[in-house]
C-alpha cells in the first residue's frame, strides 16, 4: 500500500490536485472519495473533470446519485451514495454495471455501499480551519502506478 498526504490551503489547490490526477486515470479505475460534508470531494471531482477537458457544469450527484460524463474514449461516472440507507441499495439501483473495464468511477460516500469493487485509489479529505488535509492511498497496483506518477 502506497500513501501520500498533502495539505490543500484553498479551493484552487483542490482543483489543481484533481487536474493533476486526471491524465493518470485509466478505464477500469475506481476512486473512493471519503470525508465529511464540505470536505471538498465534489470540488476534487470537478478538478478531475476539468483536467479531462470537461467545461460544463459539475454538480454534486447527492440527489441524483449519479452524474455520467462521456468523453471521446472515456466514460466517467461520479456517484454520491450519501443518501443510501441500506447497503443493498447498490444492487437495487443497478449501478453495479457501471463498474467495468471501460469506466472510471468516482465514488463519494463509498462506506454507504460496502460491496463496491476495491478502490484503486482512496482519497480521504478532512476540512480544517485553514483548508483541508488530503491523504491518497493506493490499494491496487494500478493505483500505485498512478500515485507514483502524481505530481502536484
Amino acid at each position: 500500500m502506497t500513501k501520500t498526504t498533502r495539505f490543500l490551503a484553498t479551493e484552487d489547490d483542490t482543483l489543481a490536485l484533481g487536474r493533476a490526477l486526471a491524465p493518470l486515470l485509466a478505464p477500469g479505475m475506481v476512486i473512493h472519495l471519503c470525508g465529511d460534508l464540505g470536505a471538498g470531494k465534489t470540488t476534487l471531482a470537478r478538478g478531475i473533470l476539468r483536467g479531462l477537458g470537461y467545461e460544463g457544469r459539475v454538480k454534486s450527484p447527492t440527489f441524483t446519485l449519479l452524474e455520467p460524463y462521456k468523453f471521446s474514449k472515456l466514460y466517467l461516472y461520479h456517484f454520491d451514495f450519501y443518501r443510501f440507507l441500506d447497503p443493498r441499495e447498490l444492487e437495487e439501483t443497478g449501478f453495479r454495471e457501471y463498474f467495468n473495464a471501460e469506466s472510471v468511477c468516482l465514488v463519494e460516500w463509498p462506506e454507504k455501499a460496502p460491496d463496491l469493487p476495491t478502490a484503486d485509489l482512496q482519497i480521504d479529505m478532512r476540512a480544517e480551519a485553514q483548508g483541508r488535509t488530503t491523504a491518497i492511498t493506493a490499494h491496487t497496483e494500478v493505483g500505485r502506478r498512478c500515485l507514483d506518477k502524481l505530481t502536484y
